[in-house]
């Protein structure tokens, strides 16, 4: 796929995470629960790779601040697991270990690195693991939805190509 294709694959992504982001979220303390982002993270590291991930996940974040539907959160907890969920696909060629990356990147690494945040931005005292089930719990529901929705996607011989055209196995050259 060359990458104006990729290009706009990635802006439709973005402008549907957006547009969800309005009326699919779950209020948790401090961080809104917004499992469409981690959908919208898997099917964007399996499909097109770990640069667009991150990329996808970086400009939901913003856009979502912007519009006042998202919070400061949103930024490290997105773009890290769309990093590991990219990675892990793109070296193991396997649906679940993004899937997997998704949940350990946002869920655990992500809402560890809000604590710091949390302090310094917003000076409130929050406990250590306080993001931790809010995040798992975003992370885990929009992985599992990315991985059967992947699966279906397989059954389709074009997009299996696509799939696994960002592994370092079977590369279109």
């Amino acid at each position: 796929m060359n990458s104006i294709r990729k290009l706009s694959l990635t802006a439709m992504i973005t402008a549907l995470t957006t547009l969800t982001s309005s009326f699919v979220f779950i209020p948790m303390g401090f961080a809104k629960v917004f499992p469409i982002q981690h959908l919208a993270n898997v099917l964007t590291a399996v499909m097109l790779g770990p640069g667009y991930a991150i990329a996808q996940a970086l400009l939901v974040s913003i856009i979502r601040n912007m519009a006042g539907t998202g919070s400061i959160f949103a930024f490290p907890g997105s773009m890290i697991g769309a990093l590991l969920a990219g990675l892990l696909f793109k070296y193991t060629n396997k649906i679940g270990y993004a899937c997997l990356g998704e949940v350990i990147g946002t869920g655990i690494i992500g809402s560890l690195v809000c604590y710091p945040i949390a302090l310094l931005f917003l000076g409130k005292k929050v406990a250590l693991f306080g993001f931790l089930p809010a995040f798992s719990i975003s992370s885990l529901a929009g992985a599992s939805i990315a991985f059967i929705l992947l699966k279906v996607f397989l059954k389709n011989k074009y997009l299996e190509g696509l799939l696994y055209e960002n592994s370092t196995y079977n590369r279109r050259l």
